[in-house]
């Protein structure tokens, strides 16, 4: 019977419950040993309640801990300096005489001259959240009980090596709440070793096994001293290998230790494994996989004929693939790349977005994805996906040719075959459409809109409880009536393809690039850039008071509106913005996720940026900025026709050129309106929602209003109906949405959770030059200022905008920069459509844009040919 105060237990005691006491790599160890024909080597580990004793039993590190607790990733020194002290300290603390006994008990099952790999297990190690792979340290071959107890002492030192204490910085883990287990495990003498994903690590392929082979222990290639082989397994075959030149192995000593040693000539080239070895471990590999319900990263040796693992965590890097009932094939298309944001959403937000689209969605790691499968698998509808999100977006016509390239990849519906539901609808529509509407048209659809949500806001207030939840579904019924709308939805297809016509045309018959972008500057009912140029007028009506301006710089909290009416002029200063956050206060940075915090819920947002505008600007600059558009367009109008007039069948060329910049000119601007009016009615869907956040506060059902955020629609009617709440459900969705604000979403991805990646086809791309698509046209230079929060934003004149990517809440820093570069978007994203209203060369779509180009650095930013310098 095991002593209940005992610090160390066998492999075959340790299962996942165990996870506080062993840490992470031992509770993995304990459910490998479990697992029926998987062979793991025999040992034993010692609990992290041996390293508290140790802790406890050493003052002088407590000292140490307090002042490592304050220190910042910046303080390098400090941090190499402590930790140095700390490892000291630990290392010549001696193990209490209870425990040394314990490990030796243990070690009376196994031969005396049996050596031993002595490895460490954090608490907070190979969790699903973060790896923190390599972290610690792991001694090789050792051998008899006086060395095994020292390597023991040096395993819990390594708990504070400088990388693993910047890491547990950068990653917000205390350093206090970290533990160390360690475990003591028999040496395997392999032959060969290496590393096995149950999914491809590159792509995301759940299923591609991919595996890392060399010959000797698999140590020497973890630390990148040599060579691997790569063999790629899909289905019992292998599809892919790499034979790497294998110079080098690393090999444990008889005595203890090991060694480096030179392979062979003859040896060198040969594969590590065998093509049936191959096969087995994947079976060993997806036998782990199925214990553990996700891929795995697996470290395996091979000795004799016999393959031991040594350890399973699991792949933290994977985009997590949404969930279906079937097991057929599917292709998924990121939203977030479609509406210019890509962090996670929290379910309140992900709810109400399923709520109002009539496309067959999914999520997945807290992002929303369209499945267009059905679309992808006729052929009218291969034209359409393609023609429609290929024109927007180059990076996913690739992607999508690449996957409609595949042989059996799609089931084929026959041509004749109508597709059901959603798919339908999207080929009924007209994406061809230039249809010549009256332009009045434009002012009546948004003159309806504007009635319909006043009429909202009026019948919405009396509503309370349950009742409310109904009549936002009744509502949405509504809004979804008016997103589909022929009329409204033929509007923003005339003004896309027109603009799509003229620059096909004009390359054409002029050899000019991009001129519609020109042509699209300052159109009329454009709301979103309306936006940034009433902020001007904002700016204006503040400008002749310093007194304000100068404790507009001071304040710090959202009260400042009402500290205002004390100065001269406030009153007139508050009756501005407050008359502009009743035009667009419902907006802000990923306003499409609901529960994102509203201008008029936080209005010093709009500070820097109305500071920015009075220090930029003279008086006037609005209206100045957007009659110079119009100039400029109705310049470019001329000199187009003009030139076409002598071409053969010149006449009919600027006939027909005078039609489509017309349709631009009227229709244009209305393409932003139809998700200002989704997003008014989000913000009032939300004061209701607000209101009843209120009252489960008061009823003691929630801590706090936001904690409705990590609930369905549904699911907070439910608690408003029963005034009950499991409190387990929103912090385990807290912990989920923190671990999918770190992840990156693909704009492609398949059911095997394969994120396939597109290529642009630039020619003659200048060297070192970083590719994008060319949406706005012009070259401009100037200083680049990478941006990531909108609050952040400190322009000078002149400066150009580097970001991941700019929604309609972004419009006012427009009216500041030269030009803009982001890392997602399209040719009729906002960023791309209010960059060609306001004149401003722009790139979008850069890879890793804001990490690849540093803040303050020169860059040349080519809006024509889509690409961007670093000078």
């Amino acid at each position: 019977m095991k002593n209940s105060s005992s610090c160390v237990f066998g492999l075959q005691e340790i299962d996942k419950t165990k996870l506080a006491i062993v840490g992470g790599k031992g509770a993995n160890l304990g459910e490998l040993s479990r697992i029926e024909g998987i062979h793991v080597p025999d040992g034993f580990c010692i609990s992290t309640e041996a390293f508290t004793k140790m802790m406890e039993t050493t003052p002088s590190i407590n000292e140490l801990l307090d002042q490592l607790s304050v220190l910042k990733v910046e303080d390098r020194n400090k941090i190499n300096e402590l930790s140095s002290e700390i490892r000291k300290a630990i290392e010549s603390a001696s193990i209490t005489q209870d425990i040394a006994d314990e490990i030796a008990d243990y070690l009376t099952r196994f031969d005396e001259k049996d050596a031993f790999a002595v490895r460490s297990s954090a608490t907070a190690e190979d969790l699903p959240s973060a790896s923190f792979a390599g972290q610690q340290d792991t001694y090789l071959n050792i051998i008899g009980q006086e060395a095994i107890l020292k390597h023991i002492s040096k395993c819990w030192a390594s708990l504070f090596t400088n990388r693993a204490v910047v890491y547990r910085i950068q990653n917000g883990f205390d350093h206090r709440k970290v533990h160390l287990s360690v475990i003591v495990q028999q040496m395997v003498f392999p032959q060969a070793a290496g590393i096995l994903f149950t999914a491809d690590p590159v792509t995301g392929n759940r299923k591609i096994l991919s595996i890392d082979a060399s010959f000797g222990l698999g140590e020497a290639m973890v630390s990148g001293l040599v060579n691997a082989d790569l063999y790629k397994v899909s289905n019992s075959k292998i599809i892919d290998k790499k034979i790497s030149t294998k110079k080098l192995a690393i090999y444990a000593l008889k005595d203890g230790g090991t060694k480096e040693q030179e392979i062979e000539p003859e040896q060198q080239n040969k594969q590590a494994l065998t093509d049936e070895q191959i096969l087995q471990l994947e079976g060993i590999g997806r036998k782990i996989e199925a214990h553990f319900g996700s891929p795995q990263d697996i470290e395996w040796c091979l000795a004799g004929d016999i393959f031991y693992i040594v350890q399973s965590r699991p792949i933290t890097t994977l985009y997590p693939v949404p969930e279906v009932d079937d097991h057929e094939n599917h292709v998924y298309v990121s939203v977030g790349h479609q509406q210019m944001m890509t962090d996670a959403m929290k379910p309140l937000g992900l709810s109400f977005f399923l709520l109002t689209t009539p496309a067959p969605m999914r999520t997945a790691g807290g992002r929303l994805f369209v499945d267009i499968t059905q679309m992808l698998s006729s052929s009218a509808g291969r034209n359409t996906m393609l023609n429609v999100l290929g024109k927007s977006d180059p990076l996913i016509k690739d992607a999508l040719t690449t996957i409609i390239g595949r042989e059996g990849f799609l089931k084929p519906l026959p041509d004749d075959k109508e597709e059901p539901g959603p798919a339908k609808n999207v080929l009924n529509r007209d994406y061809q459409a230039l249809n010549d509407y009256d332009p009045t048209i434009v002012s009546d659809l948004i003159r309806t809109s504007q009635s319909w949500i006043e009429s909202l806001k009026q019948n919405i207030r009396p509503k309370s409880g349950p009742d409310v939840f109904d009549f936002i579904l009744e509502d949405i019924q509504q809004l979804k009536k008016a997103s589909a709308d022929s009329q409204s939805f033929g509007v923003i297809m005339t003004g896309m393809n027109a603009l799509s016509w003229i620059n096909e045309k004009m390359n054409e018959w002029l050899g000019e690039k991009n001129a519609g972008d020109t042509l699209a500057q300052s159109v009329p009912n454009n709301i979103t850039s309306e936006m940034g140029l009433d902020l001007l007028h904002v700016a204006d009506v503040i400008r002749p008071y310093p007194v304000v301006i100068e404790y507009l710089q001071q304040v710090e909290d959202d009260n400042f509106l009402d500290g205002l009416v004390q100065f001269d002029g406030g009153q007139k200063i508050w009756e501005a913005i407050d008359t502009y956050l009743n035009k667009y206060g419902m907006r802000c940075a990923g306003e499409i996720d609901i529960t994102k915090t509203r201008w008029s819920e936080k209005s010093i947002t709009l500070l820097p940026v109305i500071l920015n505008n009075i220090k930029n600007f003279d008086s006037g600059a609005g209206t100045r900025r957007f009659e110079q558009g119009r100039q400029e367009a109705l310049k470019k109008e001329q000199e187009l026709l003009n030139r076409l007039a002598p071409l053969p069948d010149g006449e009919q060329k600027a006939k027909e050129t005078k039609r489509m910049i017309d349709l631009i000119r009227n229709f244009a601007g209305y393409r932003e309106y139809p998700k200002y009016a989704i997003i008014s009615r989000y913000f009032v869907y939300k004061q209701a929602l607000w209101k009843e956040a209120e009252k489960l506060i008061q009823a003691n059902v929630i801590h706090a209003k936001e904690d409705i955020y990590y609930l369905s629609f549904e699911e907070l009617r439910e608690v408003v109906r029963t005034n009950k709440l499991d409190y387990q459900i929103i912090d385990k969705r807290k912990d989920e949405y923190k671990l999918y604000e770190k992840l990156t979403p693909p704009r492609i991805m398949t059911s095997d959770g394969e994120i396939i990646t597109g290529k642009y086809k630039h020619e003659d791309l200048p060297v070192g030059a970083i590719a994008g698509l060319a949406v706005s046209s012009g070259v401009i230079e100037g200083r680049a200022r990478v941006i990531l929060n909108m609050e952040d934003a400190d322009l000078e004149d002149g400066d150009i905008l580097v970001t991941a990517f700019t929604d309609p809440s972004w419009t006012p820093l427009f009216v500041s920069i030269k030009g803009l570069v982001t890392e997602v978007g399209g040719l009729m994203t906002h960023g791309a459509v209010i960059a060609r209203e306001y004149g401003l060369p722009a790139v979008v779509g850069v890879e890793n844009a804001a990490k690849l180009i540093k803040d303050g650095q020169w860059i040349r930013v080519n809006g024509t040919d889509g690409y961007v310098e670093i000078l």
